[in-house]
């Protein structure tokens, strides 16, 4: 069986991997396995799939529309980024 180690999991993250393993009563390790495993199985794709009906329910005029009112999200303003 193979092993991994994960860098750079903020204290949220950990806190929410603890409060998941206390709920399982599961250790850390197997916690994160049991979430990798439901994120990845078929039970994914299958939530995927409920919502395939919705995927492209948009109209061209709907889609313009949204591009236009959001236009502005995809500038960065430098002075926002400074104290």
């Amino acid at each position: 069986m193979k092993s991994i180690t994960i860098h750079g999991i903020d204290d949220s993250l950990d806190r929410k991997v603890q409060q998941k393993s206390q709920e399982w009563r599961l250790s850390q390790n197997k916690t994160v396995v049991r979430i990798l495993e439901e994120a990845l199985s078929a039970d994914a794709a299958k939530r995927e799939a409920s919502f395939r009906e919705l995927f492209g329910a948009w109209s061209a005029d709907d889609k313009a529309e949204f591009d236009r009112a959001t236009v502005s999200l995809a500038t960065v303003d430098e002075a926002d980024w400074h104290r």
